[in-house]
């Protein structure tokens, strides 16, 4: 059974860090890129950050450079993004996605079920 399990989300005052966790189990994690994306309330879903097969990465989102870092375990196919210097306005629920890339998952598209990331004083 395909499973992306997140974890580490909660209410978290201004300035402060929080540490998400995206596990993958059931599949194949080293050929698929791993991205966590984050929906405000409101808003439309935007990409925040990715990670890649080949082990670089790479944070999207203008606002959250230099205070998001995302890295990869593939002994513990696991993901993690890292907040920190967190503000209201990084509010939101936050969604790991895992995308085949390489042959034969080409195509396989997963989600996890979101946690919520709550900044508020």
């Amino acid at each position: 059974q395909v499973q992306l399990v997140e974890s580490g989300g909660g209410l978290v005052q201004p300035g402060g860090s929080l540490r998400l966790s995206c596990v993958g189990s059931g599949f194949t994690f080293s050929g698929y890129t791993v991205r966590y994306y984050r929906q405000a309330p409101g808003k439309e879903r935007d990409l925040v950050a990715s990670t890649y097969t080949s082990g670089g990465s790479a944070i999207h989102l203008r606002s959250v450079k230099g205070r998001f870092t995302i890295t990869r375990d593939h002994d513990k196919n696991t993901v993690y993004l890292q907040m920190d210097r967190l503000r209201i306005e990084d509010t939101a629920v936050y969604y790991c996605n895992a995308f085949g890339v390489t042959a034969p998952y080409v195509g396989n598209d997963y989600w996890g079920q979101g946690t919520q990331v709550t900044v508020s004083s």
